[in-house]
Parts: structure tokens; C-alpha cells; sequence
């Protein structure tokens, strides 16, 4: 198995790049069109469970859009020949001093495109 094909490294992550400006700008139809839509797919979030697109889609729309913005630190994303990947990252908000947010993302080429299929969220105390 290939890691990290270039070609397929750009792909996720120009597609980690959609997803996060996406987030932060509360764009929950681009949201939830980057998630796999089926009631496999799985969103583990700082204070809920979601599974499958439509608790997914819920989430999203009722959500406030105050207070998204944050950097992020120490991205990872790594491919695994052309068609799965995982994207990880540290993210810090304004809103949540002196903790540190967690994100992985599972992401496979489905016919559409690149999709999440599964993806945690935590946010923890800062070392």
C-alpha cells in the first residue's frame, strides 16, 4: 500500500481545508454534504453521539453559529493508497482558555467525491 500519494494527499486536503473554512463560517450545507450520507456514518462530539447523517444533519442546523472561530496546531493527515484517509488536529477557540480541542476524521473516496465516514471531536485541558 502506498502513504501519502502526492497527488492524493492534495485531494484530502483541500477537502480538510473546505471542511474547516466551511465550520467555522457555520456553511452546514457544505457541512453536511462532506459527510458520507448514510446511517453508518458516526460524528463523536465534545457533548453528544451521532449516528448517522440525518443526527448529523440536526446537529448541524441547530447549532449556534457564535463563537466557531479557532486555529488549529499540529494537523496530520495521512493517506492510504487512493481511496481512505485520516486527517487529525489540534484546534484552540478564544471561547475555551486553557483547553485544547481534539479532531479525527476518517474520510474515503466514495463515487461523490471525498466523504467522512466517521469523526471525534473532544476538547481537554491544556498540558
Amino acid at each position: 500500500m502506498e502513504i501519502n500519494l502526492p497527488e492524493v494527499l492534495a485531494e484530502v486536503t483541500a477537502a480538510f481545508a473546505r471542511y474547516e473554512a466551511a465550520l467555522v463560517g457555520n456553511d452546514v450545507a457544505a457541512l453536511q454534504a462532506m459527510f458520507w450520507a448514510d446511517p453508518r456514518t458516526l460524528r463523536y462530539g465534545i457533548a453528544e453521539n451521532l449516528y448517522g447523517s440525518a443526527e448529523i444533519a440536526a446537529f448541524r442546523a441547530a447549532r449556534s453559529p457564535v463563537g466557531l472561530a479557532r486555529s488549529l496546531s499540529r494537523t496530520v493527515i495521512t493517506t492510504f493508497g487512493r481511496d481512505f484517509a485520516t486527517a487529525s488536529t489540534l484546534f484552540h477557540r478564544a471561547s475555551a482558555p486553557g483547553r485544547v480541542g481534539r479532531q479525527m476524521q476518517s474520510w474515503v473516496r466514495l463515487d461523490p467525491g471525498w466523504r467522512i465516514v466517521a469523526a471525534h471531536v473532544s476538547l481537554i485541558d491544556a498540558a
